[in-house]
């Protein structure tokens, strides 16, 4: 069997062990962010700290809710037990700058749950594309940041997800909220989100009309929101 397909289905088995240099604990593989990735809800408001050790600095800490009121979601990197037995998740997290990670404790984090589909944003060819297992389900056009208020780039994951009703005006019938922030403005309220959602100006998809949110024409994004779930991966390039 060749290596690739070992860690694929061990990751699907739920663990996979990660090198460490002798006389360190090993850690355990959680998510690959292309077909395996897991998450969970945070239990408490537990500081987030750089290493997984007590001691180390903390700065920034759990909370239960979005910008938009839905339970916080954190993506779950790996996992690693401390000279203690004391059990660390690192996480993703959503906040400024983008691409911060940390560790909390297990015990701070709800049950974890698995998603095995990632969504790939490409800001130069206008386009989204879904995967399922690493297999392409969806794509579509899209529109992103116009010059000056990008799109940003990295890995980021869904937040939330919610029917807006009707044709949702400016946002569509369907909108995502995602990690990822603005690094200036967006049309997304409530402190800089970059979200993923439908539009009431189908015409500037594909294009490059938004405050950095990324918008899709209406009937892709309602054929997106029966596909994506909660907690997929996002890649922006």
């Amino acid at each position: 069997m060749r290596a690739s397909h070992v860690f694929i289905a061990a990751l699907a088995a739920g663990v996979l062990a990660l090198v460490a240099p002798a006389g360190a604990s090993t850690g355990v593989l959680l998510s690959n962010e292309q077909t395996v990735t897991q998450w969970a809800n945070p239990k408490s408001r537990a500081p987030v700290r750089l290493s997984p050790d007590p001691s180390s600095h903390a700065f920034a800490k759990l909370h239960p809710r979005t910008e938009d009121g839905f339970p916080e979601v954190y993506e779950a990197l790996q996992q690693q037990t401390d000279a203690s037995g004391r059990s660390w998740i690192q996480i993703r997290l959503p906040m400024r700058p983008n691409g911060r990670v940390g560790w909390v404790p297990a015990s701070a984090l709800g049950n974890l749950h698995t998603v095995h589909t990632q969504l790939v944003v490409q800001r130069s060819k206008l386009r989204a594309t879904l995967y399922r297992d690493g297999r392409a389900v969806f794509r579509a056009p899209v529109g992103v940041g116009r010059p000056g208020l990008p799109t940003p780039a990295g890995h980021f994951y869904v937040r939330e997800r919610f029917r807006i009703g009707g044709r949702g005006g400016a946002y569509g019938p369907i909108a995502f909220g995602t990690s990822a922030y603005s690094p200036k403005l967006t049309d997304w309220p409530g402190g800089g989100v970059v979200g993923i959602h439908g539009t009431n100006e189908p015409q500037l998809v594909p294009g490059r009309p938004s405050h950095g949110c990324v918008r899709m024409r209406n009937r892709d994004i309602l054929r997106l929101g029966h596909l994506m779930p909660v907690g997929t991966p996002v890649l922006i390039v």
